[in-house]
């Protein structure tokens, strides 16, 4: 119940501090700074290690790569024969295709499951920012009038991401040091993800808007919080694969745009406007579809 408390909580002062503008605008990027240089690999280094690999962990791997397929033929179809700028339709392929398995997903994940799953999500949250990095930004560039798309762009975001930088160390490094005297403070680091990730979030919340874009928010509504879990489901039953692995799996996929969508969006001049707006009303949704999903996964 406290973790419940606690995203509550996060995301009404969030919220608050940005409607009373108690602080100076554009401050939830330092706070973003801070969980994706430091707390977001902190979180790789304490959980990858403890992570048993074996072929259960497939589902994990393949969930976000379904979420994407699936999110191109749903926008191939919903977009078909309609007179959508490239811009909306390249906001569209965002909002659907990619999961906030972090931001969102790590503190709802503690709160259904508990906190030793978080190395599962791991590894969705790894697969999605590389998948971003990849297949989002050329989707990005490829519906921006303003940008080319080069095979080095992509290279350059995927390097300069710390996230992955501590995925890897995370996998390496324990072949050549114990990380056991470290651990404590990678707890204490990893400990920030939740309640400042939350707390970002309601700085960001915009609502505004909803109702002259409201046909596309229903669209993306539909795919992220009912299609694209039931698509990982579906993959689950598929490899006759069972366990808390594919439990975790459904679960992020089941999770709200991801945040970084309306970074992407901004600075390839999609419809941020839409992104935006879908990125809060996901968020706002997801904390009553991830309870049918949990109820689901555990009945």
């Amino acid at each position: 119940m406290i973790s419940f408390v606690l995203i509550a909580i996060c995301i009404l002062v969030g919220y608050i501090f940005n409607y009373k503008k108690l602080l100076p605008p554009q401050s939830h990027k330092g706070i973003n700074a801070w969980i994706i240089y430091v707390a977001l690999p902190a979180v790789s280094l304490k959980y990858i290690p403890q992570i048993n690999w074996n072929y259960t962990m497939l589902v994990p791997v393949i969930g976000p790569i379904l979420v994407w397929i699936g999110a191109y033929v749903f926008v191939k179809i919903i977009t078909y024969k309609r007179n959508l700028s490239k811009a909306t339709i390249g906001a569209l392929y965002l909002c659907t295709g990619l999961s906030n398995t972090s931001f969102v997903g790590f503190p709802l994940i503690t709160a259904y499951f508990g906190e030793a799953q978080i190395s599962i999500a791991v590894i969705c949250d790894q697969v999605t920012f590389v998948l971003l990095s990849t297949v989002g930004i050329a989707m990005a560039i490829n519906h921006s009038d303003k940008h080319t798309l080069t095979t080095s762009l992509v290279f350059k975001k995927m390097a300069s991401f710390p996230p992955l930088w501590g995925c890897l160390l995370a996998f390496i490094l324990p072949h050549f040091m114990d990380l056991e005297l470290f651990m404590p403070l990678f707890d204490k680091l990893a400990g920030t993800v939740a309640p400042l990730a939350l707390f970002s979030i309601g700085l960001q919340l915009k609502l505004s808007g909803l109702k002259n874009d409201w046909k596309p928010i229903l669209s993306i509504l539909g795919y992220k919080l009912i299609l694209a879990p039931a698509l990982v489901l579906l993959l689950v039953y598929v490899l006759n694969i069972k366990g808390m692995p594919s439990n975790i799996a459904v679960f992020e996929a089941a999770m709200p745009t991801l945040l970084t969508a309306s970074v992407v969006a901004d600075e390839y001049h999609l419809n941020t406007k839409l992104v935006n707006i879908a990125t809060g009303i996901t968020i706002l949704a997801a904390f009553v579809t991830t309870l049918f999903w949990y109820l689901v996964l555990t009945y």
